[in-house]
């Protein structure tokens, strides 16, 4: 059986340009040399958990803050099946974020974001604690098509349509 993930899509229209959407990029010494290492931010629905609810909650885990109010409710953008097959639900929101302030670590070094354990080296038996995203960033939508995981695009393409 596929796994499901549900992710929150942010948009904004900065005021001297074209929109932007914030992706998150994947932690962990996999993604690290990647360039397509970047996705919405999304995590595993629940057995039983409502997807867009899911959404919501995986926002907060993986960035370590609750997703900013918009004035419009958010709207589905349906789902893609990513090559591996896992199922992306994802919705837009119109809202701003301030990425700058975002905190991955406390002053003690622990992690404020979601982790995840990891074998590295791969078959080494050694496990390594790392974010499940290492850094949020606003982008263009062809500079975010050219990062996000290949099935993502069509995410933002779907956006596209809906804001013109």
């Amino acid at each position: 059986m596929a796994q499901v993930s549900a992710g929150l899509l942010l948009h904004r229209r900065p005021p001297d340009g074209g929109p932007q959407v914030l992706l998150a990029r994947m932690g962990g010494p996999f993604w690290a040399r990647r360039e397509r290492a970047w996705t919405v931010p999304k995590g595993l629905v629940e057995a039983g958990e409502d997807p867009h609810a899911a959404a919501l909650r995986e926002f907060a885990e993986e960035l370590g803050v609750a997703p900013p109010a918009s004035a419009a409710p958010d709207v589905a953008l349906g789902h893609v099946t990513q090559s591996g097959g896992k199922v992306v639900h994802a919705w837009a929101r119109a809202a701003d974020l301030d990425v700058a302030a975002l905190r991955w670590r406390d002053d003690d070094g622990r992690w404020l974001v979601s982790t995840a354990l990891v074998e590295w080296p791969p078959r080494s038996g050694r496990t390594l604690e790392v974010p499940e995203v290492d850094q949020a960033r606003w982008l263009g939508l062809d500079e975010a098509r050219a990062l996000v995981v290949a099935a993502q695009a069509e995410l933002l393409d779907r956006l596209a349509v809906l804001l013109t």
